[in-house]
């Protein structure tokens, strides 16, 4: 959690830095950085949701923009979140962000890619390897992108797509991106030059990020 408070720190756009969580621990476990927090219901069934609450809070509704950052993405790069938001800033109903993936890694499931238009907008976010390779010989020239889990929403955008009910889309591929699409949105996508760190989304990503956290923490010193 502390990266991910440093990171949002430093991004350009940035203006309001605010933790939404139902966990009186987490709360707690940010003391120290002195962080606004908003307790949230505990029956939100997805970060968006919960970054929802927080934005029709009256203190908040001046804010055209919002981010919704998450705590399991403490290694996300700072350029993939400002990123994000200046394709809110130019006008995508939603902004996200994307790294090249390497190609042996397609057909991770846990890895969503994204498929995207001319234009630079997402056409769709897919758990499979798509573009689907049908001859070998266009392997080499064909390139993947993985989507990294961060959202700038325009605000009338993030009150409209949660207030939306679940897409046959998003239930089989179990991503909320896609309900935005189904409902019409255009989800500008920023391509990042290099790969992006991994989530935390297993026990085993989790002890890879605790290495990798005391290895950023001893090169700082």
């Amino acid at each position: 959690m502390a990266r991910v408070i440093e990171r949002a720190r430093t991004v350009r756009g940035v203006d309001r830095l605010v933790l939404a969580t139902d966990s009186e621990e987490i709360a707690e476990a940010v003391d120290p950085w002195e962080v606004e927090v908003v307790m949230t219901s505990a029956e939100h069934e997805s970060g968006t949701d919960r970054v929802a609450e927080v934005a029709r809070h009256p203190v908040y509704s001046a804010y055209d923009i919002v981010v919704n950052l998450q705590g399991d993405e403490p290694f996300m790069p700072a350029d993939a979140v400002a990123g994000a938001i200046r394709k809110a800033q130019e006008g995508d109903d939603i902004g996200t962000a994307a790294a090249p993936l390497n190609p042996d890694l397609r057909h991770e499931a846990a890895l969503v890619k994204v498929v995207c238009d001319a234009n630079g907008r997402g056409l769709y976010f897919p758990r499979a390897a798509i573009p689907h390779v049908r001859d070998a010989a266009d392997l080499a020239g064909t390139r993947w992108w993985q989507h990294l889990g961060v959202y700038a929403y325009r605000r009338e955008a993030l009150l409209r797509v949660t207030a939306l009910p679940t897409c046959m889309l998003e239930r089989a591929e179990r991503l909320e991106q896609l309900r935005a699409l189904d409902a019409g949105l255009t989800i500008g996508v920023a391509l990042l030059d290099n790969p992006a760190p991994a989530g935390i989304d297993t026990p085993d990503d989790l002890a890879a990020a605790e290495v990798r956290w005391r290895e950023l923490t001893e090169d700082s010193r």
